[in-house]
């Protein structure tokens, strides 16, 4: 379901205006205490945004795939952290459940993911199977009559696993090789043998925490699967076709924000007699990032719109993140160099930019991993 025009414009007028006039004043202050002001949180909450991609019958906005690239546009406009504070409810920590959840499972969550009451995680890359993702180790067997499973082994780099209330997590079931082996699980961070390590030093996105968690012999109801035996990996993968999506929005909504800084800044530095933006190479920079981010954003929209319609987009979805992610890491590094010195200091933003970008080639899925899916999904085509 969509929203009707005037009510969508009137959310986007809504998140447009939040990222400017409460976020940006507040990227160096995220940056400088890695943490996210719990009032900015409450706000998203207020907001809605939480529950984008959820069911309106579980309190969410029920927006579409299209849609939702839209908002996340915007929200690229700002430090990446204060996306990812709610993106993983909207993504890849409630998907797996509005896909395959049951009614019972969804009235248990859905209502209280939505209104950000409950943070949710995507436990599935470990110290052995982060590229490989169908080559988990974490168990889960079967106990006594079969109502509960016990669940041991340990994830990393999970996000929001700091705040986490409830873990989507992807565990072998079966003996087959590869993701046929694999089920998914609900799994409380309240259960007995839940445990999450301390956040992660990272290189950018500084608010946006990753652990470590360790699930040690945790006895989890059968009731608390995601779909049958050995469907985990398929509902790992259709999640993160929409995360893909997702993820490739909020990378042209980066690249927006700053072609627009450099545009700013060129105008206003001198350099032989003259605005820097009045010399033909760094013209030629801001053309090159502008078609780029347009050809982006282009690719993204129409992607989501087919998967609207219920087209198969595996192959674009990947194509989307692998050149939406590739092309904010150019402008990036173009807008360091048209800032020159003043890019390379913190006081203006661009470093720190410049380093949050560099996680969007990697999660999600690498460039490499995308590419090979790509390139499979072309071959079945038939080219």
């Amino acid at each position: 379901m969509a929203l009707d025009p005037e009510t969508f414009d009137a959310l986007i007028d809504t998140v447009r205006r939040f990222v400017t006039e409460r976020l940006r004043p507040l990227e160096a202050q995220v940056e400088a205490d890695d943490a996210i002001p719990e009032a900015v949180v409450q706000d998203m909450r207020d907001m809605g945004l939480f529950g984008l991609s959820i069911a309106p019958e579980y309190g969410g906005l029920g927006l579409t795939m299209a849609e939702e690239a839209l908002v996340a546009i915007e929200m690229g406009r700002t430090t990446p952290a204060f996306r990812s504070n709610f993106g993983t409810n909207v993504g890849i920590g409630s998907q797996g459940l509005v896909m395959a959840g049951t009614p019972e499972q969804k009235a248990q969550w859905l209502p209280r993911i939505a209104s950000g009451e409950v943070i949710t995680s995507f436990a599935l890359t470990e110290p052995e199977a982060g590229s490989d993702s169908g080559a988990v180790r974490t168990r889960a067997v079967r106990d006594g009559d079969g109502d509960v499973y016990r669940l041991s082994g340990g994830k990393r780099y999970i996000t929001n696993a700091d705040r986490a209330d409830l873990f989507t997590v992807m565990a072998r079931t079966g003996e087959e090789a590869g993701g046929r082996g694999v089920s998914a699980f609900l799994v409380p961070r309240d259960l007995p043998g839940v445990s999450v390590g301390e956040p992660e030093r990272k290189m950018g996105q500084k608010g946006a925490k990753v652990a470590d968690v360790h699930f040690d012999d945790v006895r989890v109801p059968a009731a608390n699967r995601l779909g049958a035996e050995g469907e985990g990996f398929k509902i790992a993968m259709r999640v993160l076709d929409r995360g893909r999506l997702h993820i490739a929005a909020v990378c042209i909504g980066v690249a927006e924000r700053l072609i627009s800084d450099s545009v700013a800044y060129a105008a206003e530095r001198r350099q032989f007699g003259k605005p820097i933006a009045e010399h033909q190479l760094i013209q030629a920079m801001i053309a090159d990032s502008k078609t780029e981010a347009l050809a982006a954003r282009a690719l993204v929209l129409q992607t989501a719109r087919a998967k609207d319609d219920g087209q198969d987009v595996v192959l674009e979805s990947a194509a989307a993140k692998y050149f939406a992610s590739e092309m904010v890491g150019r402008v990036a590094d173009r807008a360091v160099q048209i800032f020159g010195g003043a890019g390379y200091i913190a006081d203006y933003g661009i470093e720190r930019l410049y380093r949050d970008v560099r996680l969007f080639r990697i999660y999600e899925g690498t460039s490499q991993i995308q590419q090979l899916i790509i390139a499979r999904e072309t071959m079945k085509r038939g080219g």
